[in-house]
């Protein structure tokens, strides 16, 4: 299986090394387009390290590499515009999220698959994993009736990593809910079994992370460390640190500002469905250790199910009968085993044997559900939500 990839970071370097290799021990990268060759060869497998070619454009690699599939791991900028050059083609595509980081590049990538041949997955792990489709499984046999309400939480412990690493560049990612939420407004709509139609949102920013050390100012330059919380020292004492290594200061100039744009340190999102119902979504990114949580409360009039990632279970309570149920689940990988699902999904799609469970319609639909988020912020009001085939 012959895999071209345009941009090959981290993120999609351990989709193929690792979740597709074990799926498909026989997967080969034999086509890159990157300009930091010697970083993404260093990112491929062994096998493919000294094989791999790497080429000028994209459309170069897709006429001369004879390519099974494609991955495009780029920046968050350019998601969109790679992805546009391969609907152009029939050959299977795993897209990272977000699809788009505004709504010029969603429009424009909604009628560049329109008619396209390119069956596309994308990187919703979450919607993926056993557990959210046991719910879905649950929900679609009547544990609740009809979902009416969801409580839904994001509770996140490594939050740091988007004031340390470059997801802090706000020109590139365009803030937390197009980098984060877009996982949970699709999980979210999948539950509910209908689209999102209207939102409301609020933020809080700068109040933990961003300020005004000097640019480009690590840890180990910074005089400071004996005290801050950030350090790598302190961390690694107080086992509060995704990071324990020397990183960028996340109370740098480099992190934004209020004026130019910055990632928030928590925001919410009330939520209303076309099918009338209604619910919430919060996202922490401050928290540590064991307060993580990501997971939903789901409620109808004959029953109520909760679930979360972190304690990897589900209770179920029915209201009209005096019984309930705790269902712990196994043990979970990468997005909490999700990524294995959407792997299989895409072997599957590469041999013509499925259609995508997360395909470029979700991507654009969850991208439009946080651009209406972040103009509620601005705006201070309730958005209308554009769906993917409105005119």
């Amino acid at each position: 299986m012959r895999v071209g990839v345009v941009g090959l970071g981290a993120r999609i370097s351990g989709v193929i090394n690792h979740t597709l290799a074990n799926i498909e021990p026989d997967i080969k990268v034999v086509g890159v387009v990157d300009p930091d060759e010697q970083g993404a060869r260093s990112r491929l497998s062994e096998q493919d390290r000294d094989k791999a070619v790497f080429y000028n454009s994209f459309e170069e690699m897709v006429k001369k590499g004879k390519l099974d599939a494609l991955a495009i791991g780029t920046r968050c900028n350019l998601h969109t515009s790679y992805a546009i050059k391969a609907a152009k083609h029939s050959i299977p595509l795993f897209l990272e999220k977000p699809v788009s980081i505004n709504m010029e590049q969603a429009i424009e990538l909604e009628k560049a698959f329109e008619n396209s041949k390119c069956e596309v997955v994308v990187g919703f792990g979450l919607k993926a994993s056993p557990l959210c489709r046991f719910v879905k499984e649950k929900l679609e046999n009547g544990a609740v009736g009809n979902p009416e309400h969801i409580m839904a939480w994001n509770y996140v412990p490594y939050g740091t990593v988007y004031w340390e690493q470059p997801y802090r560049d706000y020109s590139i990612t365009q803030g937390l809910f197009l980098q984060k939420a877009t996982h949970d407004f699709d999980y979210i709509s999948y539950l509910m079994g209908s689209p999102i139609v209207r939102v409301g949102a609020m933020a809080t920013f700068m109040h933990i992370f961003g300020g005004t050390k000097e640019k480009g100012l690590k840890c180990s330059e910074c005089k400071e460390t004996d005290t801050c919380l950030e350090s790598p020292t302190n961390r690694k004492l107080n086992g509060s640190g995704h990071h324990t290594k020397d990183h960028m200061c996340v109370y740098s100039v480099d992190c934004g500002s209020l004026e130019e744009g910055t990632n928030e340190d928590s925001s919410s999102a009330l939520l209303e469905f076309a099918s009338g119902a209604h619910g919430v979504y919060t996202q922490v990114f401050y928290t540590r250790r064991d307060a993580a949580a990501r997971g939903a409360t789901i409620s109808g009039y004959h029953g109520t199910l909760r679930f979360d990632w972190y304690e990897n279970e589900i209770k179920y309570v029915r209201h009209h009968k005096p019984f309930s149920d705790t269902i712990k689940s196994g043990d979970v990988a990468s997005h909490f085993g999700g990524d294995n699902i959407l792997g299989i999904n895409f072997i599957n799609i590469v041999k013509n044997k499925e259609k995508s469970i997360a395909s470029i319609q979700d991507g654009i639909q969850s991208v439009y559900a946080c651009l209406a988020a972040k103009e509620s912020l601005v705006k201070n009001r309730m958005v209308k939500i554009r769906q993917v085939g409105q005119v």
